[in-house]
């Protein structure tokens, strides 16, 4: 049997993640046919049957399975390779810090700030992505340390906790539950969040998408302004609530819902003395901001 190359790959966990040969090829750039053939020509090359195809469904065998998890851990060890030679061939070092806009607790500056005292300080750059895209930035080399909140995929990562404070639920004003003190997550039933999850399920905070459904907002002032239509709710931390006070949102406390962890991750791999320097920034800027709310609770 030939080797498996890239291309092979990319075609199918676009296929596995999207369980829609169409969708698929969207994602992809490519017409469906050429996909379809693709696909055939890999099964045929491995000796098995990779998904299950209906006139109405596309589903994962077992051997598709076990291929989708080792594929996506051969396409993340091509792309960091491929970001990791690039970084390393650039004249000037920089430490690449991977996080979501407005979700750090409040915490950046104060980091960045206790970071650049360090001697191991190299110049930083924010790199912004979406909600849950951090680790995998990590993990392909587009970024060297970011800020995640917990919980989040860490295959390959190591993590430091910073940060963990109450989620509340981002409401319409005009939402009947907005009249409520507070709420548990079953009454939340019938509504979704960003990415289609249905609400009472109690999805992490962020909006990652269901495969298959459309693309979910891409900031919160576009989750916000559908929040405010009675479209979504949004689970959000403490902190972006009151960095967000809308007069057509009401944030409202969810008693079910487990508490937001922000922390600081790394690659397992990593030797930088700059992430080990923005590691210990921010673990030490969480740490002074605990300690007064320690003796403030404490009898």
């Amino acid at each position: 049997m030939s080797d498996l190359e890239v291309r092979q790959l990319r075609y199918f966990v676009a296929v596995a993640e999207e369980l829609h040969f169409g969708r698929a090829a969207g994602r992809l750039g490519m017409a469906q046919p050429p996909l379809s053939r693709a696909i055939r020509d890999l099964e045929r090359q491995l000796d098995v049957t990779l998904f299950e195809r209906t006139t109405r469904q596309v589903n994962l065998t077992a051997a598709g399975e076990v291929l989708l998890r080792d594929a996506r851990t051969a396409l993340e060890a091509v792309t960091a390779a491929d970001h990791r030679a690039r970084e390393a061939g650039r004249s000037s070092s920089r430490l690449r810090i991977a996080l979501k806009a407005d979700i750090d607790g409040g915490l950046l500056p104060q980091i960045l700030d206790a970071y650049n005292a360090d001697d191991a300080f190299l110049p930083p750059e924010l790199i912004l992505g979406g909600f849950g895209e951090q680790p995998q930035a990590l993990r392909d080399g587009r970024a060297d340390v970011g800020l995640v909140l917990s919980p989040f995929d860490d295959r390959g990562l190591d993590s430091e906790p910073l940060l963990t404070e109450p989620v509340l639920v981002a409401l319409a004003a005009a939402d009947p539950l907005a009249a409520r003190t507070t709420l548990c997550l079953d009454d939340l039933a019938g509504r979704t969040v960003p990415g289609g999850a249905p609400a009472n399920h109690g999805r992490p905070v962020g909006n990652r998408r269901r495969p298959g459904a459309a693309r979910p907002a891409s900031n919160l002032s576009e989750i916000f302004s559908l929040v405010e239509t009675g479209t979504l709710v949004f689970f959000a931390p403490t902190s972006v609530a009151r960095r967000y006070p809308r007069p057509g949102i009401a944030y409202r406390p969810v008693s079910d819902l487990p508490d937001s962890t922000l922390a600081v991750a790394w690659p397992q791999d990593a030797r930088s003395p700059a992430v080990a320097a923005f590691v210990r920034a921010a673990c030490s800027v969480a740490a002074a901001q605990a300690e007064p709310l320690v003796r403030n609770t404490t009898p």
